[in-house]
């Protein structure tokens, strides 16, 4: 097990002991009550942001083969984009890797993909 995934499961696990320890305390009442409610209510928000990095910052070819999200820098530079692809004027410094990148559209379908200029 990696340790992205093992991270995830423990911050799932986490929530959902804080849900079911929250709702203890709403069933208790009195004080216990709000504090209860506080534990679900931070419980539901770890098990929710676990589920949801899960799902961005991933390729499709990643997201379909359940494979790593890959290096930071997009595409590598030296591999050659399929025909259906155009530069766009679109460029940002990536955050991770400090590369000036230039992000090229296939402009049937609407995919993005992000090639380091070097």
């Amino acid at each position: 097990m990696s340790g992205l995934v093992a991270t995830r499961l423990v911050v799932i696990v986490l929530g959902a002991a804080l849900v079911v320890g929250g709702l203890a305390g709403v069933a208790v009442g009195g004080q216990s009550a709000l504090a209860g409610a506080w534990g679900v209510v931070v419980g539901l928000v770890l098990i929710v942001g676990a589920v949801i990095e899960r799902a961005r910052y991933r390729s499709e070819h990643a997201e379909a083969t359940a494979g790593p999200p890959g290096p930071g820098g997009g595409e590598p530079s030296r591999s050659a984009l399929e025909a259906r692809f155009r530069a766009t004027d679109e460029r940002f410094l990536d955050p991770t890797t400090r590369r000036q990148m230039r992000v090229w559209l296939d402009p049937t379908t609407g995919e993005r993909r992000y090639v380091a200029e070097d």
